[in-house]
């Protein structure tokens, strides 16, 4: 069986580049309003009030439940915490 490698786990695990494309981007900013979250010491109560959502969703978040997550709805939760998502578009190699 010939070994197959991938540029990013995302790649691996889905079917198309687009989905893997969407996982990376959505992935990207979990992790950013996890790590702004975690840094500030706010409590979920406290980072869903800055984030204009419940504070189930920010559960959700932090367990990393990213199927639960559009990438919309990061973009603007992260516009709300003060961030300034961007998207960086390249050349696929």
């Amino acid at each position: 069986m010939k070994e197959r490698r991938f540029t990013s786990v995302w790649d691996a695990i889905e079917d198309t580049g687009q989905e893997a494309a969407s996982l990376r981007a959505r992935s990207d900013l979990m992790i950013a309003l996890s790590e702004l979250i975690r840094h500030s010491g706010w409590t979920q109560r406290q980072a869903a009030t800055r984030f204009s959502v419940t504070q189930p969703r920010i559960s959700d978040l932090m367990r990393g439940r990213i199927d639960l997550f559009s990438l919309d709805t990061l973009v603007d939760m992260a516009a709300a915490a003060g961030l300034k998502p961007r998207i960086i578009v390249k050349r696929a190699a």
